[in-house]
């Protein structure tokens, strides 16, 4: 019963319910797989070219201007240069915090009170200098403490703070595998709002003093700039990064001649001075990173990860598992909803993106798909290859490989059963008395010899793709159509039952005789009719077996051979079917113990094809005698039949003389018995 349980495909649930448990608790790899399929939604998207300008302090630009950092007479000279190449915007993203060694403070101030500068500042664990409170309308301020803490600011000189025309942190918030994906557009140092760069930036373009918030108990609840409009975010503040937004790089020293009044957001990138971060386009400089950030906004490009994602994702992952456990009982349907579901995931969520801008994670639902499909199919495929190899071990010493192999691809054809006509053959050991006396006490030396007549006598069979039922001691069961379709039956189950009596033979001559034991013999009986075929017994032991009345019918005829002096007897509707192609002699119509209605047997000496005698010499005379002797008997002309009878004597090779004999006793047993003028001929038997 455990076995069974465990051998069960609904097992996989449990796979399911493990796979669930996962997603719901969301480890540090799942979440980091999670992130980076999210990376190929967002990095899918086609480029976005933006009026945005990267002016890079690179190697070259050090080569001309000397060491950094650049005295500051330099960077308004780059201040004034970049908007006489009609710079709309100009973010210098230099941090000043002390006077500058060569003492070009007042120039640069000079330039800030003439051109419009966005400085950036820096969270970090203490504070310097008093940064520009850039006016933010905040409302529930209680609650400022759900947005992102800093303890301290590091700003410009505090003459650069009031000049520059906005002021923004500058910060990242990487996701847990270290990769940036979401910046925070606010942070809080000591209870003091104070927005991102990229922000700042929105703010100044849109000519707002201020940007306005509203934070709740969980978070950011809505953000705007009055003239820009509202920006959504998560609870933290923070946005997704839209990287198809593409800004346009340049060096220092090859700057265009006309920016077009774009925005221009210049900062060092020369080794040693600035450091790459880490995003899902791969390592970029921090104004890379805002340029991005900044065109994601000006573009209203709302990136969002729906609060119930989570639930739905879950929730989808337990219906498909639960609908992948129900379909692999039919494993073709299964297989292809699996398929299906796999490869319609990952469009599904990309038509979400692209269309809507949500993501929502495939790779947990493919894994999830996955491990409780391979689950499933597993259990199924290894239940399936146990059933297979229990029926190969329970039929390969009783059928030919072909049937064996059909019964593994086809259990059910067992498990089941079928109705069909079959020919059911009987056989029983002829001599085993003066066989086993011959042995003595040496059991091990009898049994050894029944098992070679019991291979010999199981060959013949296997070879003509028929099926042994059982063994009866010394007797054997057999059929022929069932598991295996043979539509010519019953002509090769009197052809197995020919070749069953040479393999006795045979025995006889190669083992038996040899070890100076008495030979052995054979009868059997065959019929054809309808069967019950399938798994039979208690729900302990079973065993492959066919039931009906074509089977009794069968072990009737079987029983008579002795009585007829016969090795082989066969019924009527086989003798019907298999036409001529054997030479086959009517016995007698016999009704069987437990029969009302005789049914004619006969038996069979030779296939028709196997030699010319019987057509070419005198063994069609000797039928023709044989059949007259009949018809004298039915028509109760016993001394006519019994001077036929004493002439075919010796006829057939004098296979049939131990029949004509008894036939002779029973025709002077008839002569002595009143019957009515209307029998039919028929023997009642009252024995089996």
């Amino acid at each position: 019963m455990i076995k069974k349980i465990l051998l069960s495909p609904a097992t996989a649930i449990f796979t399911l319910i493990l796979v669930l448990g996962i997603r719901v608790s969301d480890p540090t790899f799942v979440e980091s797989v999670r992130l980076n399929y999210f990376d190929t939604l967002i990095t899918s998207a086609e480029p976005v070219q933006n009026n945005i300008y990267t002016v890079n302090i690179d190697e070259d630009s050090l080569e001309q201007y000397g060491q950094w950092p650049f005295p500051r007479d330099v960077y308004a000279d780059i201040i004034e240069d970049l908007y006489a190449r009609n710079a709309g915007l100009v973010v210098f993203n230099v941090l000043m915090a002390e006077q500058d060694r060569s003492g070009q403070d007042q120039v640069l101030m000079d330039t800030l009170s003439q051109y419009p500068v966005i400085l950036p500042n820096i969270p970090s664990i203490e504070s310097r200098n008093t940064p520009r409170q850039t006016g933010a309308a905040i409302l529930n301020p209680e609650y400022l403490y759900t947005v992102l803490q800093y303890p301290g600011i590091i700003a410009n000189l505090e003459q650069y703070e009031q000049l520059a025309i906005g002021t923004g942190i500058v910060n990242t918030l990487p996701e847990i595998d270290g990769v940036n994906r979401r910046i925070p557009l606010v942070a809080s140092v000591n209870d003091v709002l104070y927005p991102a760069l990229s922000l700042e930036v929105l703010r100044v373009v849109a000519g707002d003093i201020s940007f306005q918030i509203r934070l709740s108990p969980l978070g950011v609840d809505k953000m705007r700039i009055p003239q820009f409009g509202p920006i959504t975010t998560d609870s933290f503040g923070r946005i997704w990064i839209d990287w198809s937004q593409k800004s346009i790089p340049a060096g220092l020293t090859e700057l265009p001649e006309d920016f077009g009044g774009a925005l221009v957001i210049v900062s060092p990138t020369a080794a040693g001075i600035s450091n790459p971060v880490p995003s899902s386009i791969g390592a970029v400089h921090p104004h890379e990173l805002q340029a991005s950030v900044i065109g994601t906004m000006f573009n209203g490009v709302n990136i969002q990860r729906p609060d119930y994602a989570d639930l739905l994702e879950l929730s989808t992952m337990l219906v498909v598992g639960l609908l992948i456990i129900l379909l692999s009982r039919f494993t073709y349907v299964g297989l292809g909803t699996i398929i299906v579901l796999v490869v319609a995931t990952v469009p599904v969520s990309h038509y979400l993106y692209d269309t809507h801008k949500m993501l929502f994670d495939a790779s947990a639902l493919i894994v999830g798909i996955v491990l409780v499909g391979l689950h499933t199919y597993g259990v199924k495929f290894v239940s399936e290859f146990l059933q297979k190899q229990a029926i190969k071990k329970q039929f390969e010493g009783y059928a030919s490989p072909a049937v064996v192999k059909l019964l593994q691809e086809n259990p059910e054809i067992v498990k089941q059963g079928i109705k069909k006509e079959v020919s059911i053959c009987f056989s029983d050991l002829r001599g085993f008395t003066p066989l086993g006396e011959s042995f003595g006490d040496d059991v091990k030396g009898l049994t050894e010899i029944m098992n070679g007549y019991m291979d010999a006598i199981t060959q013949p069979v296997l070879d003509n793709n028929g099926m042994i039922i059982k063994y009866i001691g010394d007797a054997s069961m057999h059929i022929h159509n069932a598991p295996l379709d043979d539509p010519n039956h019953a002509a090769t189950a009197v052809k197995t039952g020919l070749q069953m009596l040479r393999a006795v033979e045979k025995f006889n001559q190669d083992v038996v005789i040899p070890q100076g034991r008495p030979p052995v013999g054979m009868g059997a009986g065959i019929n054809t009719g309808l069967g019950y075929i399938g798994e039979m017994g208690s729900t302990k032991r079973h065993s492959y077996d066919v039931l009906g009345d074509a089977v009794s019918t069968t072990a009737r005829i079987e029983s008579k051979c002795k009585e007829y002096g016969c090795l082989l007897l066969v019924g009527e509707n086989t003798v019907k079917q298999c036409g001529d192609e054997f030479f086959f002699l009517k016995i007698d119509d016999l009704a069987v113990k437990g029969k009302s209605v005789g049914v004619g047997i006969y038996t069979v000496l030779e296939k028709m094809h196997d030699t010319y005698v019987w057509k070419e010499r005198c063994h069609v005379r000797s039928k023709n005698l044989h059949d007259k002797m009949h018809e004298l008997y039915r028509k109760q002309d016993f001394k006519g039949a019994i001077k036929l009878l004493e002439e075919l004597r010796g006829h057939f090779d004098g296979k049939m003389n131990d029949y004509y004999a008894m036939w002779e006793e029973r025709c002077k047993y008839m002569m002595k018995q009143k019957l009515p003028k209307d029998w039919n001929g028929v023997f009642v038997a009252t024995s089996k």
